[in-house]
């Protein structure tokens, strides 16, 4: 798998990052195991992870994988930390108000974010990270902290380099500015193409390496919702249907998605493939995130890598998902 550089860092990571998010809750320990090895033997070495993912089980599971199965220093770990999980009343801070029932909260003060780092690698029983993220933007926080604690990190060897999730480009390059970013995660595909607006020229001003996430939007991009909505689907899913549904409704998500089964039809591939080959050359793009449920769905994205996109297809498909201001 080609590898590329991060930015203006001399990181290098796979062109193609595996998400850790589905392990734990629907995918089992023997399942990550299959699908690591098979990402490591095709040359991947970007591996997404964050302490809530399946609740803190995505790192253990990771751990037990961790150098019997593949050796530390043969993947590039991405981190995340700053989003926490809160019970109804319990404030984040004197300015912040309680949520109003469980669930996930912001909070990127130093405090929390040192003590998730710290805490991912005691579970992953590792003494660094590769990539450290903030995980979202906390309007409560200063950011001379967030900037400090970021350098700290990277001070102290706990992180090699820092980066920002799902950051807008005004929040991007604030903290860029006066802090050691290096890696923006951010939402895109052929149905989020609003990063291209300004998240990419904001990260390439500042030397910043994008990336992408949720690259399939959701598992739209594969085509498997042409035909209705499969029972072990995310559509399916009583947490994600509302905004997979919303999505579906969309008259231009039908328009990207037919011109995506017209292309691989003609290329011999899979939709999925050509989605995420659309997205691999974009210029500004370092690499992108893609999750699987199970081999057979791993199988496909990595498949993505030889796909080489003829530049008529790539052209049609800029015109059909580009939105009409």
């Amino acid at each position: 798998m080609e590898q590329r550089t991060v930015g203006r860092s001399g990181l290098r990571v796979s062109r193609i990052g595996l998400a850790t998010h589905t392990w734990g809750t629907h995918t089992d320990a023997d399942e990550a195991a299959v699908q690591l090895t098979a990402f490591t033997e095709a040359g991947g070495t970007l591996i997404d992870l964050s302490p809530v993912y399946g609740d803190g089980a995505a790192q253990q599971i990771l751990a037990g994988l961790l150098g019997d199965l593949v050796a530390r220093d043969e993947v590039v770990l991405s981190g995340s930390a700053g989003v926490v999980m809160h019970a109804p009343g319990a404030g984040v801070g004197d300015s912040v108000p309680a949520p109003a029932a469980v669930g996930p909260v912001v909070d990127s003060s130093r405090r929390t974010l040192l003590r998730q780092l710290d805490r991912t690698l005691l579970d992953l029983n590792i003494d660094h990270l590769d990539i450290w993220s903030i995980a979202a933007w906390d309007p409560y926080t200063p950011l001379d902290e967030v900037a400090a604690t970021l350098d700290t990190a990277v001070r102290s060897g706990r992180t090699r380099y820092a980066g920002v999730r799902g950051f807008a480009a005004w929040q991007l390059a604030s903290l860029a500015a006066i802090g050691p970013i290096t890696a923006a995660q951010s939402p895109y595909s052929l149905l989020a193409r609003g990063t291209e607006n300004e998240v990419i020229p904001a990260a390439r001003h500042h030397g910043v390496g994008i990336i992408a996430s949720a690259p399939l939007a959701g598992g739209i991009l594969t085509g498997k919702y042409r035909n209705g909505v499969p029972a072990d689907s995310r559509g399916a899913d009583e947490a994600t249907a509302a905004e997979i549904r919303r999505r579906l409704d969309d008259d231009r998500a039908t328009r990207v998605v037919d011109a995506l089964v017209t292309a691989a039809d003609g290329l011999g591939t899979s939709p999925l493939a050509v989605a995420l080959a659309w997205i691999r050359d974009r210029p500004g793009i370092a690499s992108m995130i893609v999750g699987a449920r199970d081999i057979g769905q791993l199988t496909g994205v990595l498949a993505a890598e030889t796909l080489e996109l003829p530049r008529a297809i790539a052209a049609a498909l800029d015109d059909v998902s580009a939105r009409s201001e």
